[in-house]
């Protein structure tokens, strides 16, 4: 990839006002570990609230079985992403945490982000995206 602006920082502490913190969650919306409870602690991410934005943070459930029940809501962010292109999104490495799966599985769902100039996407996602 030639545009390193679209590269996620490894470890995101502060967001600019126009920047959205995207993670990964469960459909209960319990936030309590990884980066969604940095999402819950820092980003506006509600608890109780498993899908979509919230406060700074938006929030793609990959806990509720294989990557075939993630894909609907990666489809839906990058909709999403694509009807507000005043906000820079920053996808974290959803779904490759507690959640358990690789970069090689969950990467491919991106596809369609990487025409997305506001979507940035984690520096293992590019790599499986560019083989």
């Amino acid at each position: 990839m030639d545009d390193k602006n679209r590269i996620t920082d490894d470890f995101i502490t502060n967001l600019k006002s126009d920047e959205v913190f995207v993670f990964g969650s469960n459909l209960a919306g319990a936030h309590g570990g990884g980066a969604a409870a940095a999402a819950h602690m820092f980003f506006g991410a509600v608890w109780g609230q498993g899908v979509g934005m919230q406060g700074q943070s938006y929030a793609i459930p990959t806990m509720q079985g294989g990557v075939e029940t993630i894909a609907p809501y990666v489809d839906e962010f990058i909709e999403y992403a694509k009807n507000h292109p005043d906000k820079r999104f920053l996808v974290t490495e959803i779904g490759c945490g507690i959640a358990g799966f690789t970069p090689d599985e969950i990467a491919p769902l991106f596809k369609a982000a990487v025409t997305i100039n506001n979507i940035t996407l984690p520096s293992r996602f590019w790599e499986v995206l560019e083989r």
